[in-house]
């Protein structure tokens, strides 16, 4: 058994397989999930797993190049925002209309659902290379 790091099997053999350029959409639990992408579905009970505690282990395992979120998250769901921008400072966090957001989500190779309750709570990672 693993001692740290990502502990579901699931989501460890997933993020294993991403290459450059992959996408992973991390969602809150209204998102609508595409169909055709591998889907890792980690919410519990509302809430649980928060948004923020699965960007940050998300973001402790894999290199991303860039970001993508819907615009509303800053009207709607300010702490989501802010938690996004401190991310994604500069250039990488880019904003979209939501329906885009959902349009693009449909090109993402893995969804990882969390639990969280609060709208706009979405981001869709770009993969990079760790060299």
């Amino acid at each position: 058994m693993k001692r740290g790091g990502i502990l579901n099997r699931h989501l460890a053999g997933a993020l294993a397989e991403l290459g450059h350029g992959d996408g992973v959409l991390v969602c809150d639990a209204g998102m609508p999930i595409p169909a055709g992408p591998r889907v890792v579905d980690l919410a519990f009970r509302a809430g649980v797993p928060s948004f923020a505690e699965v960007l940050d282990g998300l973001l402790a395992e894999l290199v991303v190049e860039g970001a993508t979120a819907a615009a509303e998250v800053r009207g709607a769901n300010p702490g989501a925002a802010e938690l996004l921008e401190g991310h994604f400072p500069g250039g990488d966090l880019t904003l979209v209309s939501h329906e885009r957001l959902k349009e693009l989500s449909a090109g993402a190779r893995l969804v990882v659902r969390t639990g969280e309750a609060r709208p706009y709570a979405n981001v869709l990672l770009r993969c990079g290379v760790f060299f």
